[in-house]
């Protein structure tokens, strides 16, 4: 089992950035629909908290509050690089040290809150699902960084 004990505070403050920052490229892939976006991605760590006891790494992330990076980026493709950096450090780190298993839940639980992030607003011009293309593209871009 791995914890948070077997990483640095640089190295642990990596890992508790990715399922954020996932959430952060949604919420900036469309206007619209922000508040309850970020709500959703609040409800993805109490939902993730509800299993507690099948992964002690994603019990430990999902117990921090969600963190955003404050960063001030000059555009949005500025923060969607950055971001998506985060997400493969991440994953490279958890290769690293992670057993398979919580490596694939941890990428799970991020898209799990890519997704209910682009579900939470219904987008004008979304397909049947309420979905935007540049939604789907960000929630792609994500999928496509965690390997």
């Amino acid at each position: 089992m791995t914890t948070k004990a077997d990483f640095t505070a640089q190295e642990w403050e990596l890992i508790l950035e990715g399922p954020p920052s996932a959430g952060m490229i949604v919420i900036t892939a469309q206007r619209g629909g922000m508040l309850r976006e970020t709500v959703s991605m609040a409800k993805a760590y109490v939902e993730a908290r509800q299993h507690h006891g099948q992964s002690e790494l994603l019990d430990e992330i999902v117990a921090v509050k969600p963190k955003l990076d404050h960063t001030r980026y000059h555009s949005i493709e500025e923060l969607e690089e950055h971001s998506l950096g985060h997400l493969r450090d991440a994953v490279a780190l958890l290769e690293s040290k992670a057993t398979p298993e919580e490596l694939a839940q941890y990428k799970r639980f991020i898209v799990d809150l890519a997704d209910k992030v682009a579900h939470a607003h219904r987008e004008h011009g979304g397909g049947a699902d309420g979905v935007s293309d540049a939604e789907r593209a960000a929630t792609a871009a994500i999928a496509q960084a965690l390997g």
